[in-house]
Protein backbone atom coordinates (compact mmCIF):
# COMPACT_ATOMS: atom_id res chain seq x y z
CA UNK A 1 0.00 0.00 0.00
CA UNK A 2 1.48 3.60 -1.04
CA UNK A 3 -0.67 6.37 0.82
CA UNK A 4 -0.29 10.13 -0.08
CA UNK A 5 -2.07 13.01 -0.09
CA UNK A 6 -3.05 12.46 -3.77
CA UNK A 7 -3.68 8.73 -4.18
CA UNK A 8 -3.90 5.54 -1.94
CA UNK A 9 -2.39 3.02 -4.21
CA UNK A 10 -1.90 -0.64 -3.57
CA UNK A 11 -0.43 -3.59 -5.66
CA UNK A 12 0.31 -6.96 -5.47
CA UNK A 13 4.09 -7.29 -5.57
CA UNK A 14 5.85 -10.44 -6.57
CA UNK A 15 9.68 -11.86 -5.09
CA UNK A 16 11.27 -10.49 -7.70
CA UNK A 17 9.79 -7.18 -7.46
CA UNK A 18 7.07 -7.28 -10.51
CA UNK A 19 3.65 -5.85 -9.50
CA UNK A 20 0.36 -7.08 -10.64
CA UNK A 21 -3.67 -6.27 -9.90
CA UNK A 22 -1.82 -2.16 -9.10
CA UNK A 23 -5.44 0.08 -7.99
CA UNK A 24 -5.53 3.24 -6.42
CA UNK A 25 -8.31 5.82 -5.43
CA UNK A 26 -8.00 9.60 -4.97
CA UNK A 27 -7.26 10.26 -1.58
CA UNK A 28 -10.59 12.67 -0.06
CA UNK A 29 -10.14 16.16 0.69
CA UNK A 30 -12.20 17.36 3.58
CA UNK A 31 -11.69 16.56 7.29
CA UNK A 32 -13.80 13.22 7.84
CA UNK A 33 -10.79 10.45 8.51
CA UNK A 34 -13.78 7.25 7.59
CA UNK A 35 -13.64 8.84 3.93
CA UNK A 36 -10.08 8.51 3.85
CA UNK A 37 -9.72 4.93 5.36
CA UNK A 38 -13.14 4.21 3.55
CA UNK A 39 -10.70 4.58 0.03
CA UNK A 40 -7.99 2.19 1.43
CA UNK A 41 -10.88 -0.47 1.96
CA UNK A 42 -11.42 0.02 -1.73
CA UNK A 43 -8.14 -0.64 -2.52
CA UNK A 44 -7.87 -3.54 -0.50
CA UNK A 45 -11.09 -5.17 -2.01
CA UNK A 46 -9.97 -4.40 -5.19
CA UNK A 47 -6.96 -6.59 -4.72
CA UNK A 48 -8.84 -9.11 -3.18
CA UNK A 49 -10.28 -9.80 -6.42
CA UNK A 50 -7.57 -11.31 -7.99
CA UNK A 51 -6.77 -14.70 -8.35
CA UNK A 52 -3.36 -14.56 -6.38
CA UNK A 53 -4.81 -13.21 -3.79
CA UNK A 54 -4.44 -16.54 -1.40
CA UNK A 55 -0.44 -16.20 -2.27
CA UNK A 56 -0.51 -13.05 0.01
CA UNK A 57 2.17 -13.58 2.73
CA UNK A 58 2.55 -10.02 4.52
CA UNK A 59 1.29 -6.36 3.89
CA UNK A 60 3.88 -3.19 3.70
CA UNK A 61 2.14 -0.08 3.99
CA UNK A 62 4.10 3.63 2.94
CA UNK A 63 2.72 6.24 4.25
CA UNK A 64 3.04 10.02 3.94
CA UNK A 65 3.97 11.14 7.48
CA UNK A 66 4.95 11.86 9.96
CA UNK A 67 4.44 8.74 11.36
CA UNK A 68 4.99 6.49 14.20
CA UNK A 69 5.80 2.76 13.32
CA UNK A 70 5.86 1.86 16.86
CA UNK A 71 2.40 2.65 17.32
CA UNK A 72 0.89 1.89 13.67
CA UNK A 73 -0.36 5.94 13.36
CA UNK A 74 0.21 8.64 10.96
CA UNK A 75 -0.50 12.16 10.85
CA UNK A 76 0.45 12.90 7.53
CA UNK A 77 0.67 17.10 6.78
CA UNK A 78 -1.04 16.68 3.38
CA UNK A 79 -3.44 14.17 4.65
CA UNK A 80 -5.81 16.84 7.22
CA UNK A 81 -8.41 14.30 8.01
CA UNK A 82 -6.00 12.15 9.61
CA UNK A 83 -4.33 12.88 12.99
CA UNK A 84 -2.80 10.10 14.72
CA UNK A 85 -4.89 7.56 12.96
CA UNK A 86 -4.02 3.61 13.04
CA UNK A 87 -3.78 3.12 9.84
CA UNK A 88 -1.51 -0.41 10.75
CA UNK A 89 -4.75 -1.93 12.47
CA UNK A 90 -7.48 -0.71 10.39
CA UNK A 91 -5.52 -1.71 7.34
CA UNK A 92 -4.86 -5.84 9.00
CA UNK A 93 -8.29 -5.61 9.95
CA UNK A 94 -9.12 -5.21 6.42
CA UNK A 95 -6.86 -7.56 5.04
CA UNK A 96 -8.17 -10.14 7.20
CA UNK A 97 -11.45 -9.42 6.55
CA UNK A 98 -10.55 -10.44 2.82
CA UNK A 99 -9.07 -13.59 3.99
CA UNK A 100 -5.21 -12.34 4.42
CA UNK A 101 -4.85 -12.43 8.27
CA UNK A 102 -0.69 -11.67 7.26
CA UNK A 103 1.34 -9.85 9.46
CA UNK A 104 1.96 -6.14 8.24
CA UNK A 105 3.90 -3.14 8.55
CA UNK A 106 4.13 0.52 8.61
CA UNK A 107 6.61 2.91 7.28
CA UNK A 108 7.36 6.21 6.16
CA UNK A 109 7.55 6.78 2.71
CA UNK A 110 10.90 8.02 2.39
CA UNK A 111 11.90 4.69 4.33
CA UNK A 112 9.83 2.73 1.67
CA UNK A 113 11.60 4.54 -1.54
CA UNK A 114 14.87 4.15 0.13
CA UNK A 115 13.70 -0.11 0.52
CA UNK A 116 12.65 0.08 -3.35
CA UNK A 117 16.12 1.60 -4.57
CA UNK A 118 18.38 -0.94 -2.48
CA UNK A 119 16.41 -3.90 -3.41
CA UNK A 120 16.47 -2.96 -7.04
CA UNK A 121 17.28 0.55 -8.07
CA UNK A 122 20.36 2.70 -7.61
CA UNK A 123 21.18 1.67 -4.54
CA UNK A 124 21.15 -1.62 -5.01
CA UNK A 125 24.68 -3.72 -3.95
CA UNK A 126 25.28 -0.90 -1.78
CA UNK A 127 25.73 -1.13 2.27
CA UNK A 128 25.65 1.94 3.07
CA UNK A 129 23.44 4.51 1.42
CA UNK A 130 21.04 7.38 2.03
CA UNK A 131 17.98 7.83 -0.23
CA UNK A 132 15.55 10.83 -0.88
CA UNK A 133 12.95 12.02 -2.17
CA UNK A 134 12.85 16.17 -3.46
CA UNK A 135 9.47 16.81 -4.62
CA UNK A 136 6.54 18.85 -2.84
CA UNK A 137 8.46 18.36 0.81
CA UNK A 138 11.71 16.25 1.50
CA UNK A 139 12.32 12.76 2.66
CA UNK A 140 14.28 10.08 2.72
CA UNK A 141 15.66 6.87 4.46
CA UNK A 142 18.88 5.16 5.30
CA UNK A 143 20.97 2.30 4.67
CA UNK A 144 23.31 0.98 6.86
CA UNK A 145 25.36 -2.74 7.32
CA UNK A 146 22.98 -3.83 4.13
CA UNK A 147 19.51 -3.10 5.91
CA UNK A 148 16.81 -0.62 6.09
CA UNK A 149 17.38 1.52 9.44
CA UNK A 150 13.97 2.99 10.04
CA UNK A 151 14.86 3.90 13.46
CA UNK A 152 12.43 3.26 16.56
CA UNK A 153 9.26 5.60 15.24
CA UNK A 154 10.07 4.77 11.14
CA UNK A 155 11.62 7.94 10.71
CA UNK A 156 15.12 7.94 10.68
CA UNK A 157 16.73 9.36 7.67
CA UNK A 158 13.77 11.96 7.53
CA UNK A 159 17.05 14.58 5.43
CA UNK A 160 14.41 17.31 4.94
CA UNK A 161 14.54 18.68 8.83
CA UNK A 162 17.77 18.85 9.25
CA UNK A 163 19.06 22.31 9.39
CA UNK A 164 21.81 24.24 6.68
CA UNK A 165 21.06 27.49 7.61
CA UNK A 166 21.12 28.65 11.14
CA UNK A 167 19.29 32.08 10.45
CA UNK A 168 17.14 30.91 7.63
CA UNK A 169 13.71 31.08 7.48
CA UNK A 170 11.28 29.20 9.34
CA UNK A 171 10.27 25.55 8.10
CA UNK A 172 6.68 23.91 8.45
CA UNK A 173 8.05 21.53 10.63
CA UNK A 174 8.74 24.77 13.56
CA UNK A 175 12.54 24.63 12.91
CA UNK A 176 14.73 27.14 10.91
CA UNK A 177 16.88 26.86 7.79
CA UNK A 178 15.66 23.06 7.12
CA UNK A 179 16.66 21.49 3.65
CA UNK A 180 13.15 21.29 3.13
CA UNK A 181 12.77 25.11 2.94
CA UNK A 182 15.22 25.87 0.83
CA UNK A 183 15.27 22.61 -1.97
CA UNK A 184 11.91 21.57 -1.77
CA UNK A 185 9.80 22.14 -5.16
CA UNK A 186 7.75 24.48 -3.45
CA UNK A 187 10.57 26.21 -2.25
CA UNK A 188 12.43 26.64 -5.07
CA UNK A 189 9.56 28.17 -6.73
CA UNK A 190 8.83 30.25 -4.02
CA UNK A 191 12.35 31.88 -4.05
CA UNK A 192 12.09 32.58 -7.71
CA UNK A 193 9.37 34.66 -7.19
CA UNK A 194 10.24 36.36 -4.63
CA UNK A 195 13.28 37.29 -6.24
CA UNK A 196 10.92 38.58 -9.41
CA UNK A 197 11.65 35.72 -11.71
CA UNK A 198 7.80 35.70 -13.46
CA UNK A 199 7.61 32.91 -15.90
CA UNK A 200 4.36 31.41 -17.17
CA UNK A 201 4.47 28.35 -15.14
CA UNK A 202 5.35 29.21 -11.23
CA UNK A 203 5.91 25.40 -10.30
CA UNK A 204 9.80 24.49 -9.52
CA UNK A 205 8.98 22.69 -13.34
CA UNK A 206 8.69 26.24 -14.40
CA UNK A 207 11.64 27.26 -12.64
CA UNK A 208 13.94 24.49 -13.70
CA UNK A 209 12.84 25.05 -17.38
CA UNK A 210 14.18 28.73 -17.34
CA UNK A 211 17.40 27.63 -15.48
CA UNK A 212 18.03 25.09 -18.63
CA UNK A 213 17.12 28.68 -21.11
CA UNK A 214 19.96 30.33 -18.84
CA UNK A 215 17.46 32.32 -16.86
CA UNK A 216 19.86 33.61 -14.22
CA UNK A 217 17.05 34.20 -11.07
CA UNK A 218 15.96 30.47 -12.23
CA UNK A 219 20.13 29.05 -12.11
CA UNK A 220 20.49 31.01 -8.81
CA UNK A 221 17.12 29.21 -7.02
CA UNK A 222 18.46 25.23 -8.31
CA UNK A 223 22.54 26.45 -7.15
CA UNK A 224 20.89 27.39 -3.82
CA UNK A 225 18.46 24.07 -3.22
CA UNK A 226 21.63 22.47 -4.47
CA UNK A 227 23.85 23.80 -2.01
CA UNK A 228 21.66 23.03 0.82
CA UNK A 229 21.25 19.17 -0.56
CA UNK A 230 25.04 19.00 -0.58
CA UNK A 231 25.27 20.27 2.62
CA UNK A 232 22.97 17.82 4.24
CA UNK A 233 23.82 14.92 2.15
CA UNK A 234 27.94 15.42 3.50
CA UNK A 235 26.49 16.12 6.95
CA UNK A 236 25.19 12.23 6.52
CA UNK A 237 27.76 10.66 5.25
CA UNK A 238 30.21 12.07 7.39
CA UNK A 239 27.68 10.94 10.90
CA UNK A 240 27.16 7.46 9.62
CA UNK A 241 29.33 7.10 6.59
CA UNK A 242 27.21 6.60 3.79
CA UNK A 243 29.31 6.48 0.15
CA UNK A 244 26.03 7.17 -2.15
CA UNK A 245 23.30 9.36 -2.20
CA UNK A 246 19.99 8.09 -4.49
CA UNK A 247 17.90 11.04 -4.93
CA UNK A 248 14.43 11.30 -6.53
CA UNK A 249 10.69 12.84 -6.68
CA UNK A 250 9.38 15.22 -9.12
CA UNK A 251 12.07 18.06 -8.53
CA UNK A 252 15.19 15.56 -9.05
CA UNK A 253 13.68 15.19 -13.06
CA UNK A 254 15.21 18.67 -13.59
CA UNK A 255 18.27 16.21 -14.57
CA UNK A 256 21.88 17.98 -14.31
CA UNK A 257 19.82 21.58 -13.85
CA UNK A 258 19.98 19.89 -10.05
CA UNK A 259 22.65 17.60 -9.86
CA UNK A 260 25.28 19.60 -11.73
CA UNK A 261 25.05 22.24 -9.11
CA UNK A 262 24.58 19.65 -6.31
CA UNK A 263 27.59 17.88 -7.03
CA UNK A 264 30.01 20.93 -7.01
CA UNK A 265 28.69 22.42 -3.80
CA UNK A 266 29.32 18.62 -2.32
CA UNK A 267 32.99 18.61 -3.17
CA UNK A 268 33.25 21.60 -0.77
CA UNK A 269 31.29 20.12 2.15
CA UNK A 270 32.62 16.31 1.91
CA UNK A 271 36.03 16.98 2.21
CA UNK A 272 36.91 14.35 5.21
CA UNK A 273 38.94 11.09 3.38
CA UNK A 274 36.21 8.68 4.03
CA UNK A 275 33.58 10.89 2.56
CA UNK A 276 35.46 12.23 -0.41
CA UNK A 277 33.91 9.50 -3.05
CA UNK A 278 30.44 10.53 -2.00
CA UNK A 279 28.58 9.55 -5.36
CA UNK A 280 24.95 11.39 -5.50
CA UNK A 281 23.06 9.31 -8.27
CA UNK A 282 19.43 9.50 -9.39
CA UNK A 283 16.84 6.77 -8.46
CA UNK A 284 15.53 4.53 -11.09
CA UNK A 285 12.16 3.72 -10.13
CA UNK A 286 9.98 6.54 -10.52
CA UNK A 287 6.28 6.13 -9.22
CA UNK A 288 6.79 2.42 -8.60
CA UNK A 289 9.08 3.08 -5.78
CA UNK A 290 6.37 3.55 -2.87
CA UNK A 291 4.64 0.31 -3.90
CA UNK A 292 7.74 -1.67 -4.70
CA UNK A 293 9.66 -0.05 -1.50
CA UNK A 294 6.30 -1.24 1.04
CA UNK A 295 6.54 -4.53 -0.47
CA UNK A 296 10.48 -4.49 0.43
CA UNK A 297 9.88 -2.82 3.66
CA UNK A 298 7.53 -5.58 4.58
CA UNK A 299 10.06 -8.61 3.45
CA UNK A 300 12.84 -7.22 5.37
CA UNK A 301 11.26 -5.65 8.76
CA UNK A 302 9.15 -8.81 9.12
CA UNK A 303 11.78 -11.12 8.46
CA UNK A 304 12.93 -13.88 10.96
CA UNK A 305 16.36 -13.80 12.87
CA UNK A 306 18.12 -15.48 9.92
CA UNK A 307 16.98 -12.51 7.80
CA UNK A 308 14.09 -15.37 5.66
CA UNK A 309 11.44 -13.66 5.21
Amino acid sequence: MDIGGTKIAGALVHPDGTMTAATRRPTPRGTDPEAVMAAVAEVVADLARDPLWPEVRRCGIGSAGPVDAARGTVSPVNIGAWRDFPVLARTAAELARHGADVPAVLVGDGVAMTAAEHWLGAARGRANALCMVVSTGVGGGLILNDRLHPGPTGNAGHIGHISVAFDGEPCACGGRGCVESIASGTAIARWAAEQGWTGPDPSAAGVAEAARAGDPVAVAAFDRAGRALAAAIAATATLVETDIAVIGGGVATAGDTLFAPLRRHLASYATLSFVQGLEVVPAVLGTSAGLIGAAAAAAELLAGPDRTP
